[in-house]
């Protein structure tokens, strides 16, 4: 019972910490988008009122210098807050990219180039104009109002204050009353007794100051999520995000899918090659052998033993081959004992004494499997030709959705995939399943390559072992 106790206090103590600390981190958060969105407002504002303020000073003598005064201000204001919009989209984009990994595109429509025709009229892509001058501020403001991303941060840089003052404003409000109460206690004197009336007003004012305060951090991540959400939904109306995120990834399908095919059909080819070079001429040859047996049964017996002893090593060394080509297209021990063992059995026979540790809770796909074998095989044999090493270490490992498998020589190092097409030939085969490879591997060595795909494993096996052959 007192260690159930203890278990359950530490959880809580561990789930407090982590809501206080997330806490801390929204209010730092809010933070930042005040001071941020200060300049959006401050500086349009700003403008405005000092240039209005000038004007009216010096048209204070007409009749018309108020209304004038308003239409500078109001013309100074729109044009540094329109020189600011793209800086503060950006710095908002900067932020949802650092704290959530949200990256919204900034796509804008093409720049339309102003056109001059035979009458002497500007064309800027959607009104005709005399003046040059004219018809380029009339381009940017249409180009402006038509393009949906610009729109967005315009609409951004309007909504920005409000929604700021909206989530930031009650939880400001909310720690200063709380810190406020808590500092507002009565003081100490003489009649401030355990069981007084003052005392406990003091302690009703810490509590309840104390769970303002406390109130206050717990939801400032809440605050920050909503302006997140908001700020995402302005700016990418359209979900062009989703759509990129979409677009690349169907790009890197579309080429795993046309490597995957690649080796398919080189894999084919392979087959198709060796069969008809090795294993058909044998059987062949064994053919036109039987053959001659046929004649040569009555008339020359001695010869004909003979050749039935060559068609029965020519069969013999068929099967041979036969057995080769099925191992390199599915080794039966890769299919019946899993990936563990197989790599133990492909230690054996290295050119290099090599170490295997395996910790696989449960069996990967049969692909995932065929795919880490002959990794795996093409790394060791580049170990025995290329890196001079003495001693070769296999880790096997899988942990959270991913196989990891770790092939490290003492070698002389500065492995290049660029050199060769073997490294090259592992990343297409991995890249099929979402696989990546990363090599480390400095001049003098060690060289350390790693595979990593991700997976789900799916047998009740269970191998998890070490052993070195």
């Amino acid at each position: 019972m007192t260690t159930v106790s203890r278990t359950s206090g530490a959880s809580v103590r561990a789930q407090a910490q982590a809501a206080f600390k997330a806490g801390g981190e929204g209010l730092a958060r809010l933070g930042v988008v005040v001071l941020a969105a200060v300049p959006g407002v401050v500086l349009p504002v700003g403008a405005a009122i000092f240039a209005g303020a000038i004007t009216a000073r010096l048209l204070q003598s007409y009749d018309l210098g108020l209304f004038l005064a308003l239409l500078v201000a109001a013309t100074a204001g729109g044009v540094v807050a329109a020189a600011s919009v793209r800086r503060t989209a950006n710095r908002t984009r900067g932020q949802l990219e650092r704290w959530i990994g949200i990256r919204l595109p900034a796509v804008y429509e093409p720049w339309p180039e102003l056109e001059l025709d035979g009458r002497g009229h500007w064309w800027t892509g959607y009104t005709y104009h005399r003046s040059r001058t004219v018809a380029k501020y009339a381009q940017v403001v249409h180009w402006g109002l038509r393009d949906r991303t610009t729109r967005g941060e315009l609409l951004w840089l309007l909504v920005n204050p409000f929604l700021v003052v909206a989530l930031a404003g009650p939880l400001a409000v909310l720690l200063g009353l709380g810190v406020a109460y808590a500092l507002s206690s009565p003081v100490p004197a003489d009649d401030f007794g355990p069981l007084s009336g003052r005392m406990a007003s003091m302690l009703l004012s810490v509590v309840l100051g104390a769970a303002m305060v406390v109130g206050g951090i717990l939801l400032a991540p809440f605050a920050v999520r909503m302006y997140v959400e908001a700020a995402r939904r302005v700016l990418d109306q359209d979900g062009r995000a989703t759509r990129a995120q979409l677009t690349r990834r169907v790009v890197e399908l579309t080429e795993t899918r046309a490597d995957a095919a690649g080796s398919q059909a080189a894999e084919l080819r392979r087959i198709e090659r060796d069969l008809h070079d090795g294993a058909q001429a044998r059987l062949v040859a064994i053919g036109m052998t039987l053959g001659t047996i046929e004649h040569l049964m009555d008339t020359d017996q001695g010869a004909a033993r003979e050749l039935l002893a060559e068609a029965r090593q020519s069969s013999a060394r068929a099967l041979q081959e036969l057995r080769d080509l099925v191992r390199g297209i599915h080794p039966p021990v890769l299919a019946e004992r899993g990936l563990g063992d197989a790599v133990r059995a492909l230690a054996l026979d290295s050119a290099l004494p090599t170490e295997v540790c395996v910790s696989l809770p449960d069996r990967p796909p049969a692909p995932v499997e065929a795919a880490v074998y002959f990794s795996i095989c093409e790394l060791l044999a580049n170990a025995a030709k290329h890196s001079e090493a003495e001693q070769v270490w296999v880790d096997i490992l899988y942990r959270a959705g991913l196989l990891r498998i770790t092939v490290t020589d003492d070698g002389v190092g500065v492995a290049d995939p660029s050199r060769g097409t073997g490294l090259r030939g592992i990343e297409k085969r991995l890249g099929t399943f979402d696989g990546v490879l990363s090599i480390d591997s400095t001049s003098g060595g060690p060289t350390t390559i790693t595979l990593e795909l991700p997976c789900e494993l799916s047998s009740p096996r269970t191998s998890t072992s070490f052993a070195k052959a």
